[in-house]
């Protein structure tokens, strides 16, 4: 696999560094689900810091071949990445840089491909790796309100904006509860088609309208349906419901519904 092989060469070049204490690689490696269609996430463990120099950053990609161009992750609240595109072979690769201190919170245990002084291994075997879950009071505290606010747009016609909206509840709400439902890790809706039993894929497309309002107000509400089912199946009596909240909503709903 071209990511195998681009993570030897990415050991090889920077085993002599004597800034580099290790040299890490997580995602789809730890599953063994590295396909023609994966990227490749490196970690990159430093004595002295480098994210947040993106020239230097960008020196340390510059040294692992044909590299095209590279941005830093801000977008997905992670600027200590890297996110990478190489040539030759066209290869997607994520480098996050670290300080061995930062080494210490994770969300998965990576594979160690460079470990100087069994440093990297030391850190791992005294710490646990933490995926992040969603907070369900967070989501019910938010989701009326964001159910009004597409009720909103698409009573003023802004029908891109309410289609949109859809994919935001997709990636937020829908998908990681679908996961936790499933016994997955809650990632959004990556791997959706796969990971999940074929009738909650099923309710979830069913969130997926068409361009026209009529459309996107069924999914809104088979949105509002796969919500309250989720919620019946994993809250617990600690989540403080919306209730009068979710009733207004939902009368608002019928009144943008009914008019023409």
């Amino acid at each position: 696999m071209i990511q195998q092989a681009f993570a030897e060469k990415a050991t090889r070049i920077f085993e002599p560094d004597d800034n580099v204490i290790g040299l890490a690689v997580a995602g789809s490696w730890l599953t063994n689900e590295l396909d023609e269609f994966s990227d490749l996430d490196l970690i990159l463990v430093t004595k002295r810091k480098v994210s947040g120099d993106k020239r230097l950053m960008l020196d340390y990609a510059n040294r692992l071949g044909n590299f095209l161009s590279g941005f830093t992750g801000e977008h997905v609240g992670e600027p200590r990445v890297l996110i990478c595109l190489f040539d030759n072979p066209l290869l997607h690769v994520d480098i996050k840089f670290l300080t061995l201190d930062e080494f210490y919170s994770r969300i998965e245990t990576p594979t160690l491909l460079l470990d100087k002084g069994g440093q990297l291994e030391a850190v791992i075997s005294n710490s646990e790796a933490k995926f992040p879950y969603p907070d369900y009071q967070w989501i019910e505290d938010r989701f009326w309100i964001w159910i009004h606010y597409a009720l909103l747009k698409i009573g003023r016609g802004e029908y891109l904006e309410a289609y949109d909206f859809m994919g935001f509840l997709r990636m937020l709400v829908f998908g990681p509860l679908l996961h936790i439902k499933n016994d997955n890790l809650p990632r959004g809706v990556r791997k959706v088609e796969t990971d999940l039993a074929s009738k909650d894929l099923a309710k979830l497309k069913l969130t997926i309208p068409a361009y026209d309002r009529q459309s996107i107000l069924d999914s809104l509400r088979n949105a509002v349906s796969l919500y309250r089912q989720l919620r019946s199946e994993l809250f617990d009596d600690k989540v403080s419901l919306q209730s009068d909240t979710d009733q207004k909503v939902m009368a608002y709903f019928n009144d943008i519904e009914n008019r023409q």
